[in-house]
């Protein structure tokens, strides 16, 4: 069990996580403002994108590129600054960090040092989306971007037409129409979403219907924006029999692999279903 200390404990630096404007720029926080400016430094996804916001409230605080694509390289170094006593704010582009952005790599990074992460409240597009949606509030669940191949849709959404919860899913304008076809396929036509577009913004919008309804109408509609996409719970879910009981996670990636995925999207897709590290899963498919 890991030790409780308080961040006074430590002459080390703090790890912040702060949120952004999902859209409005006016729904940054005082105290995200506060802390940019005070932190010795900023780990943004995109420099550049951080940059607009940054010339906004007048922040001078530099910074530097932390993203998906150089994670292992960034992380150590982060760390590194944090236990020489520089604090450091990181943040995505919009919203929270970790929330389908980068982030969690640093957090469980300072975590396992024993370092302060210290995290800031603010924007969320999935839980914006789902107070004014008119489904069920609570429980939720939050899957995020599905994969973009559609048998990749399919499987990942077969594992998830029993739920109950009102479910969460973020999407392309691009990708939308492909994606509510796939939904409709899998939890049938008369299944209740919302899609919520432009959060925050000026042409800020939700749509509401079944899914053959929302389907039909981007039929003569092109999708603009961001999406949110929220999908009602099953009211009447089908009970498991003993012989659909969890399968070993060694057991389910095969099972994905029939289903046509390869074998590294089967490994991400039952590591996010069973909520563990894809990498952990990767060492114990292969007996590494």
């Amino acid at each position: 069990m890991q030790q409780i200390s308080s961040f006074n404990d430590h002459q080390s630096g703090s790890l912040y996580l702060v949120p952004t404007p999902i859209g409005n720029l006016d729904d940054m926080t005082f105290r995200a403002i506060k802390t940019l400016k005070e932190v010795d430094l900023i780990a943004a996804e995109d420099t550049r994108h951080t940059q607009q916001l940054l010339n906004h409230f007048d922040i001078s605080t530099r910074q530097i590129s932390f993203h998906e694509h150089n994670t292992e390289q960034r992380v150590p170094e982060l760390i590194e600054k944090l236990k020489a006593g520089y604090s450091i704010a990181q943040c995505s582009d919009a919203g929270m960090p970790s929330i389908s952005d980068p982030g969690k790599e640093l957090v469980a990074a300072a975590v396992r040092e024993g370092l302060p992460v210290i995290p800031l409240p603010g924007a969320n597009a999935g839980l914006t989306a789902l107070i004014a949606s008119g489904l069920v509030p609570q429980p939720f669940y939050f899957f995020g971007f599905l994969e973009r191949k559609h048998q990749q849709q399919v499987t990942a959404l077969e594992q998830l037409k029993e739920r109950k919860e009102t479910m969460i899913f973020y999407e392309a304008p691009h990708r939308l129409k492909k994606t509510l076809a796939t939904m409709a396929e899998v939890f049938g036509n008369e299944r209740r979403v919302v899609l919520a577009r432009e959060l925050t913004k000026r042409y800020e919008e939700f749509t509401r219907g079944t899914l053959a309804e929302v389907t039909a109408w981007f039929e003569d509609h092109q999708p603009r924006g961001e999406f949110v996409i929220l999908v009602a719970g099953n009211e009447h879910p089908t009970e498991k029999t003993d012989n659909e009981i969890e399968l070993p996670l060694t057991e389910q990636v095969d099972k994905e692999i029939l289903n046509g995925l390869s074998t590294n999207a089967a490994i991400k897709l039952v590591a996010k279903k069973n909520n563990i590290k894809r990498q952990e899963l990767y060492k114990q498919y292969h007996q590494l």
